[in-house]
């Protein structure tokens, strides 16, 4: 590629980010990059750019267009059958999350539709979602079960994540989140849905290699820090890191339960309070932001600045799920991050490029463009400024992405 006007998150070599070093967002203006088979083997400014590569087959001239590292979306849900705009009206009705999960909205009416729903029909939907994102800037992506909540539910949901890697051109990790909520048969055995977890699910995700991670929704009303901890050292037990949704409406404990688990990730943190951002500092834990599900919750967004401030490594995410964040579109995040949570366009971007390829595991490989790492990038159409992209919320600058030898531009 040549004439390109940024070539953004150029980085020798990669670390996950945090603090001051969020804002520093390394770019090189009037650029060139070269790919072979599928992976960063050049860079460089225009005008030192080796005689020998413009005499090379496959040149794409960008014209003043950008590149960037592709959007590393780290919690999603696109697993899910039908759409649940019903309970959006109920929200704007005034009812609450915890409301509208109480008289079998919410988790459980996801579950319902999709042990209804065949895996194949599943796999369809979650193709046409995964096409979107891709199309939206998306390049990696990790997708975690939890709609299921029966053994056949659950394994059916990890089945069809299996196939989507198979499949895709995304880089895609695999999520374990039977302990999404406990389904009405065992809303007063609590345990007996931990053993179900532990006995019939774990041991069959780990046979035939289905999940990567494994997390819980630890929030009052759901798993208390002792069952989520249960839950999570029994996935570690066969293999699978801990990610904790944590924090979301309540003080839970799930920020400190996942500092103490060494949890890849902890996620949503809507409420937080000295201690657990002190916990999340001084730790190797990610603390990934989901601005997109408070603003479609109407609930305060995530402390971002004080999270920044303090040390923490955080990054950036979609949440995309059909109850409380409908929408896989990255570049709402990254500006809803800016506008709404005061972060900069630098920490935005790194947010959800090299801290969020961090945070699914996948930091050596992807998030920056460093030599060696996996071609997993944005074209963008002309812009002014790498600031304009967080500023022009509302209009398409995505050309195309490139991922490994996979070419989509429009």
């Amino acid at each position: 590629m040549i004439n390109i006007r940024f070539l953004c998150n150029i980085r020798t070599t990669t670390e996950v980010l945090r603090g001051k070093e969020l804002a520093l967002l390394p770019v090189i203006e009037n650029a060139y990059l070269v790919l072979e088979d599928g992976f960063i083997s050049a860079y460089g400014p225009m005008n030192s750019m080796p005689a020998r590569y413009l005499q090379q087959d496959n040149i794409l001239d960008l014209k003043g267009g950008s590149v960037l590292p592709a959007w590393c979306d780290s919690h999603t849900h696109i697993v899910f059958a039908g759409s649940r705009e019903g309970e959006f009206v109920d929200k704007i009705r005034g009812l609450s999350y915890e409301e509208i999960a109480a008289k079998g909205g919410g988790i459980l009416n996801s579950a319902n539709l999709l042990n209804k729903t065949s895996e194949d029909e599943l796999f369809r939907q979650a193709w046409e979602r995964l096409e979107e994102v891709r199309k939206l800037g998306t390049g990696a992506i990790e997708i975690k079960s939890g709609y299921g909540l029966t053994v056949e539910g659950e394994l059916k949901m990890l089945r069809v994540i299996k196939k989507l890697k198979e499949k895709s051109t995304l880089s895609i990790k695999s999520t374990f989140l039977g302990a999404h909520t406990f389904p009405m048969e065992y809303r007063n055995n609590h345990q007996g849905y931990l053993d179900l977890i532990k006995t019939e699910m774990l041991p069959v995700i780990a046979a035939e290699k289905l999940a990567d991670n494994i997390d819980v929704f630890c929030e009052r009303g759901f798993f208390s820090p002792e069952e989520s901890e249960e839950v999570c050292r029994a996935g570690m037990a066969v293999g699978l890191r801990p990610k904790i949704h944590a924090n979301q409406m309540h003080l839970s404990g799930g920020t400190q339960l996942g500092v103490k688990l060494g949890a890849l990730s902890v996620d949503h943190l809507e409420t937080m309070d000295e201690s657990s951002i002190q916990a999340l500092a001084n730790s190797e834990t990610i603390g990934t932001l989901l601005p997109t599900a408070a603003f479609f919750l109407r609930m305060p967004f995530q402390p971002a600045r004080t999270l920044i401030d303090s040390g923490c490594a955080i990054a950036l995410a979609s949440d995309y799920n059909p109850g409380s964040s409908p929408s896989g579109n990255m570049n709402l995040v990254v500006a809803m991050a800016c506008i709404q949570m005061k972060m900069l366009p630098e920490e935005a971007i790194n947010a959800a490029t090299i801290n969020g390829a961090y945070a699914m595991g996948l930091g050596s490989e992807l998030g920056s463009i460093t030599t060696g790492k996996k071609a997993n990038l944005i074209i963008t159409r002309s812009i002014p400024s790498l600031a304009f992209i967080p500023y022009s919320f509302g209009t398409s600058l995505i050309r195309g992405t490139i991922l490994g030898e996979d070419v989509l531009l429009g």
